[in-house]
């Protein structure tokens, strides 16, 4: 490709990350000229949706995000499905509130030393830009620690917080949106520990081990539809918030259980499957 067709493609994405070097300008072209039909068509039904100002829950609504929120409506449509827009209207001020309490040097500290490995690729994080979301990124998990001082900080969240604010560009409503992924989608952080060192069999231990601590309640069911709204049940309440216990439990209650294990179940799965045409 010349140099001044390379040009039509940014190098910096809409969230503020570098292209990497050997990213292919002519294939993405390709692609997003075609896909850009559909997002026009998408973004024009999501504004039609959002006339009325709230995002009501509906199928209609389930089907729009499953083919995506376009990026203009991203901030507010996830602010009011995860219940983050709610929590911040009742809690006015909360926020300011957190960053102006008591000091805690081990929190602060623990903070700031990952501040500059959070998105090194992306340009609104470098101290170079103005403004630089270092600070922003800072205030969001130091509000975080305080608010929830269970979880506190841990390594990792600055990913998460970061990604919030690209998406959002609001101070406020990352910490809203980082409490209801952290506080109430993702209550046992845990969990990601030990996932991402021993692997997907961790989702296996966590959900049998929900399924034996609630059968009782799952065997009430009398359809389908009762059936999901009890797994959406049982993900929630004092099981799953006292995490210590809950970490003990997942390693316990499902007894032995490999990846080797894992693999032969979903091989023998797989294989009844394609049995059945």
């Amino acid at each position: 490709m010349q140099p001044a067709e390379r040009s039509r493609v940014p190098r910096i994405d809409p969230y503020g990350f570098e292209r990497p070097e050997d990213f292919d300008d002519a294939a993405y072209e390709k692609f997003f000229s075609s896909y850009l039909v559909t997002l026009t068509r998408r973004a024009i039904k999501w504004s039609r949706l959002l006339q009325g100002g709230g995002v009501p829950r509906s199928r209609t609504v389930k089907r729009y995000v499953r083919k995506g929120v376009p990026l203009e409506h991203r901030a507010r449509v996830w602010m009011v499905l995860s219940g983050a827009q709610a929590q911040m209207d009742q809690n006015p001020g909360y926020y300011h509130q957190l960053l102006q309490g008591e000091r805690n040097p081990r929190l602060e500290d623990a903070i700031r030393t990952d501040l500059n490995r959070t998105f090194p690729d992306n340009v609104k994080f470098r101290k170079t830009t103005d403004p630089c979301l270092q600070r922003t990124l800072y205030n969001v998990l130091l509000a975080y620690g305080h608010h929830n001082q269970g979880v506190g900080y841990c390594q990792g969240m600055n990913f998460i917080a970061g990604y919030l604010i690209l998406i959002t560009n609001n101070e406020e409503e990352s910490f809203w949106l980082l409490d209801a992924l952290v506080g109430r989608i993702l209550p046992v952080l845990r969990i990601w520990d030990c996932l991402f060192n021993e692997g997907s069999k961790i989702i296996f231990r966590v959900a049998l081990t929900l399924i034996k601590q609630h059968q009782e309640l799952i065997l009430e069911a009398t359809s389908v539809p009762d059936i999901c709204d009890k797994f959406k049940q049982i993900t929630k309440g004092s099981f799953v918030m006292e995490c210590h216990t809950f970490m003990q439990k997942i390693f316990s209650e499902p007894g032995s259980l490999s990846m080797a294990t894992v693999a032969k179940l979903r091989e023998s799965c797989r294989a009844r499957l394609l049995a059945q045409g």
